[in-house]
């Protein structure tokens, strides 16, 4: 039996501008569970990955259990559809005695025939370092 050989390019693309010192933290491809009435992924679904992609350099600079605090800022820039392909890039931007603020950056390769990588959304989040007993305590003391 005869194969094709032809090599596939399984390169992906990098967005040409990323916060400094981000790193690709989560890759998530939406279901059609997680779409509205117009088609669109829900807001709120796109929200709960950012907050789960945006845990996970601070989870490593805290070296332990960590709470989200507060969503600093949100910005939806495009719609995602079901088939786009989300990348989510994080840079820790502020690190303070129990506290750890990241930029998550948010990027949907999408249209296999003609790909295009496209920014959706962005976001600013602050996660606080906490004990055993989910008090406060200073990041890097572990918990």
């Amino acid at each position: 039996m005869a194969t094709d050989s032809t090599p596939v390019a399984t390169t992906l693309a990098v967005p040409a501008s990323l916060p400094d010192g981000a790193e690709l933290v989560m890759r998530v491809m939406p279901m059609p569970a997680d779409v509205n009435a117009n088609g669109d992924v829900f807001g709120g679904w796109i929200m709960a990955q950012v907050d789960v992609a945006g845990a996970v350099l601070p989870m490593r600079v805290a070296r332990g259990r960590i709470a989200t605090v507060a969503v600093n800022q949100f910005t939806f820039k495009q719609p995602v559809s079901i088939g786009d392909l989300l990348s989510f890039y994080a840079a820790v931007t502020r690190v303070g005695r129990t506290s750890i603020t990241v930029h998550v950056e948010v990027w949907a390769e999408r249209n296999p025939a003609n790909p295009q990588l496209v920014k959706v959304t962005e976001a600013n989040l602050t996660y606080v370092a906490i004990d055993g007993q989910g008090q406060p305590r200073a990041v890097g003391q572990g918990g």
